[in-house]
């Protein structure tokens, strides 16, 4: 089965003092790492398996900040969401990838001869177990179990004699075996993980918000071992593979999304799977301005367009963030407004108490008639008056029906694959989606979002442009759009070039607006002052969550400030 293969070899000799007191290592850790240790035994021991000789003592962060990002050598633990676990990135003395270990209770006590035998003596209790209706139940009825079945005192001897740190260890391994997801259940943990792929034989594979990419000490040796484990895993989320069924999208308890792969014969490298998670709150539009995202000018002018119910596409490539950005922008949306979310995988996330969240219905091979797809879901949702509707992602036929919606009046948004206006506007009027060309102008703007290379910073994430989509000429069969914000790559800026030309502001927002056509220029200066007010609520009253941010707004508007 999956292990843990750690990148060194533990050396349990290594001056392990059961006394804190007479260590000789804590005197020389940080205080928050000495604290730690102190707290966590197993964290202590951990240390001194350490080559501390070769990768020196590692440095200690209770939170990380993406400045760490521009550490040369990382060397360094931090705790997990709940401060119960602990994870050090190791360095890689070769200069590939550093290595992603997870501290465990479990990882520096031997239960291999425990284990086993507290299993099957588990079987007893299968009913009591099996009766529990939620995690929390569950939980309750194992520990009560465990009590009966191991004791630290030796004073019963029917029961499995352990010792205190066995016993820890032993609670949390039952409990993250039988109610988490095993081995993966501290990467669940971690609020810093964005995807965890398996590719077959090997590591698992991070993607870590501040350290990127990032090789996990998790490792399967065999294809036997990779193939037992997403089986387990598809029963586990109660969505099996077969061979017949070797394709399982799902969603976990804590949200996120699991795609798994099953079998070599559709795998050449046999079976994966990937976990994407998505945070409990998404981040908000102030702070993808403080990681460069955007700015406060573009933030208004989006602001503008959401507030006046127009129609607007988030593009971009596979992991640019066009997710992130949309449901950043949803505060933006008129607090009371009613709004339709339509998805395949529950991943949006919208402020509005008046929120209809749909969800597509998946069918097996054995439940013909039983799906339900986008496109159903979205001609309902046209039924339900909203104010705006929000599609995860358009990519099919659904995508006909959206533009039918923009048409009768129903602002919409969504993401969309895609790298350029150009390849959009392709996408949309060829196979399968088919919007006719004459349509495509019910789109008013297409926000392009990109992974991308900044100077000094490395790989991050940009708004590389927003676009308005002016119209579409039957004459010479082309279509007009304005580039009115754009991105420098040369010094990771962003320019303005839709200043005093905007269609959409002139011509649509202006008149909205009160605005009057001799006076549509004024508009600009609307604009400038909506920026100076977010950057007034951003840095000086540090106005920053997304739940924040929308309740600020929504007061806002509730007493004409905007």
């Amino acid at each position: 089965m999956v292990q843990v293969k750690l990148p060194f070899s533990p050396d349990e000799a290594n001056g392990l003092c059961s006394d804190p007191a007479t260590c000789s290592l804590l005197p020389r850790l940080s205080k928050g790492l000495r604290e730690a240790c102190l707290a966590n035994s197993f964290l202590h021991k951990y240390l001194h398996w350490l080559p501390l000789g070769e990768i020196g003592i590692p440095d200690y962060y209770p939170k990380l900040s993406r400045s760490l990002r521009d550490l040369e050598e990382r060397n360094l633990i931090y705790p997990t969401k709940d401060g119960t676990l602990f994870i050090h990135i190791y360095p890689d003395m070769k200069g590939e990838r550093d290595i992603y270990v997870t501290i465990e209770p479990c990882l520096t006590v031997s239960l291999e001869n425990i284990v086993p035998e507290v299993e099957s003596r588990l079987l007893e209790f299968a009913d009591q177990i099996g009766q529990a209706e939620t995690d929390e139940e569950k939980e309750k009825a194992l520990l009560t179990a465990l009590d009966a079945i191991v004791t630290t005192d030796g004073r019963n001897g029917s029961r499995i004699q352990v010792s205190p740190e066995e016993y820890q260890a032993l609670k949390y391994r039952i409990l993250r075996d039988k109610v988490g997801l095993g081995l993966l259940q501290p990467l669940l943990l971690d609020p810093y993980i964005e995807d965890i792929s398996c590719a077959g034989v090997g590591p698992i594979f991070i993607e870590h918000k501040i350290f990127r990419s990032l090789q996990c000490a998790i490792t399967f040796s065999t294809e036997e071992e990779v193939d037992e484990f997403v089986i387990w895993l598809g029963e586990w989320i109660k969505r099996p593979v077969t061979v017949r069924n070797p394709i399982v999208d799902a969603v976990l308890p804590d949200g996120s999304r699991i795609n798994i792969v099953y079998g070599s014969d559709i795998s050449k490298r046999g079976s994966n799977f990937t976990i994407r998670k998505f945070s409990d709150t998404p981040l908000s539009v102030m702070e993808l301005i403080e990681f460069g995202t955007l700015d406060y000018t573009m933030a208004a002018y989006l602001s503008f367009v959401l507030e006046e119910g127009l129609n607007v596409f988030v593009v971009g490539a596979t992991a640019s963030g066009k997710t992130t950005l949309l449901n950043a922008i949803t505060t933006f949306i008129l607090p009371d407004k009613k709004i339709v979310t339509i998805e395949d995988t529950p991943e949006l996330q919208v402020p509005h108490k008046n929120w209809v969240r749909e969800v597509t219905r998946g069918t097996s091979r054995d439940e013909k008639g039983s799906a339900v797809g986008m496109f159903d879901l979205l001609k309902a949702a046209l039924r339900q008056r909203p104010d705006r509707i929000i599609v995860g992602e358009i990519r099919g036929e659904e995508g006909a029906i959206a533009f039918q919606a923009m048409q009768t009046g129903h602002g919409v948004m969504s993401t969309f694959h895609a790298a350029s206006v150009e390849r959009l506007i392709q996408r949309l009027t060829g196979e399968p989606i088919n919007i006719p060309k004459a349509y495509v102008d019910n789109l008013d703007v297409v926000v392009i979002q990109a992974a991308v290379r900044a100077p000094g910073r490395g790989m991050v994430r940009r708004v590389t442009s927003i676009n308005e989509i002016v119209g579409y000429d039957p004459v010479n069969k082309s279509f007009s759009f304005i580039e009115v914000f754009r991105w420098n790559p040369a010094n990771d800026t962003f320019e303005f070039p839709g200043y005093m030309n905007s269609f959409i502001l002139e011509e649509k927002i202006a008149p909205k607006r009160g605005i009057p056509p001799f006076k549509r220029k004024a508009i600009y200066t609307e604009l400038k002052r909506r920026a100076k007010i977010f950057e007034r609520l951003h840095k000086e009253k540090k106005v920053k969550g997304f739940n924040e941010v929308f309740q600020v707004l929504a007061e806002a508007h509730r007493q004409k400030l905007l």
